[in-house]
C-alpha cells in the first residue's frame, strides 16, 4: 500500500484543540476537597483532559469540583477532587445541581496539570439531562516557566486584578 501526501503534508500532523473557556471561580471555592468520584446520584459527568497544542490526553490531571446540593446550598458533601487516569479520562457521579438566585444549574471545575496553565471553568448541565461529556482543554505553560509541582498557586479570576489564593 502506498500513501501519497500533498507536498509539505505530514502523516504525523497534529490538530490543535481550542482551550476550554475560563469562567468565574465564584465565592464558594474551598481547597482540599476529598478525593472521590461520587458526590450524588442522577447525573454523570465525564470527559478527557487534553492539551490545546495537539489534543493529546493529559494523564494524572487533578480536577476539583464543587456545586450546590439538592437544597440549592453549597456544602462539603458536594465537593470532590478527581484524578484523571493515564489516558486523561475522568468521571464524576453527582446529582443534577439546581440553579439558584438567577444562576442556571452549574458545576464549578478547577484543573491542575504539570506543564499546563491552570483552568477554572463551569459546566452547565442541560435541563433534564442525565449525563454529559465535558472535555477540559488546557494551554501548555510557556517554555521555561513551569510552576512548582504543576500546581496552580494562584487562580486569577478573569476581569479581576487580585488572584484567588489557594
Amino acid at each position: 500500500m502506498v500513501i501519497i501526501l500533498p507536498l509539505g503534508a505530514s502523516s504525523a500532523h497534529a490538530e490543535a484543540c481550542p482551550p476550554t473557556p475560563w469562567d468565574e471561580i465564584g465565592p464558594f471555592y474551598r481547597p482540599d476537597a476529598p478525593v472521590r468520584s461520587s458526590i450524588g446520584k442522577g447525573y454523570l459527568l465525564s470527559g478527557t483532559v487534553r492539551s490545546s497544542a495537539n489534543c493529546a490526553p493529559i494523564p494524572n490531571a487533578r480536577i476539583e469540583v464543587w456545586q450546590t446540593g439538592p437544597n440549592g446550598q453549597y456544602d462539603d458533601a458536594h465537593r470532590a477532587t478527581l484524578l484523571a487516569d493515564k489516558r486523561g479520562r475522568y468521571r464524576l457521579e453527582t446529582n443534577p445541581p439546581p440553579g439558584y438566585a438567577r444562576r442556571p444549574s452549574h458545576i464549578h471545575v478547577l484543573v491542575d496539570a504539570k506543564g499546563f496553565e491552570g483552568l477554572v471553568t463551569q459546566h452547565y448541565p442541560k435541563p433534564g439531562a442525565k449525563e454529559a461529556t465535558f472535555d477540559l482543554v488546557l494551554v501548555p505553560e510557556p517554555q521555561g516557566k513551569p510552576k512548582p509541582g504543576g500546581r496552580v498557586d494562584e487562580v486569577v479570576r478573569p476581569g479581576k486584578s487580585q488572584p484567588a489564593r489557594r
